[in-house]
């Protein structure tokens, strides 16, 4: 009985944390990008300074988010009269 419950609780810690998806991850406005990264990147940064740190001796660049900068605009509402 213990084995069971013990499985239980430990499948469903492993279920909640991979709930978080690929997409929430790259959300994040700045990505480190360069070789052996790619494009975009690595981009779980909210600030340039943690993309920095992260980016420091690695030979790597940090830039913006194309998803972030060039994600789903605002319609554009036309005068009508």
């Amino acid at each position: 009985m213990r084995l069971y419950l013990f499985t239980t609780v430990l499948a469903l810690a492993i279920a909640g944390l991979t709930n978080v998806t690929a997409a929430d991850a790259r959300d994040y406005p700045w990505c480190v990008q360069g070789r052996g990264v790619g494009y975009p990147g690595d981009c779980m940064y909210q600030t340039r300074g943690q993309c920095l740190a992260s980016a420091s001796g690695r030979n790597v660049t940090c830039g913006v988010n194309p998803r972030a900068a060039f994600g789903e605009q605002r319609p554009r509402y036309r005068n009508r009269h």
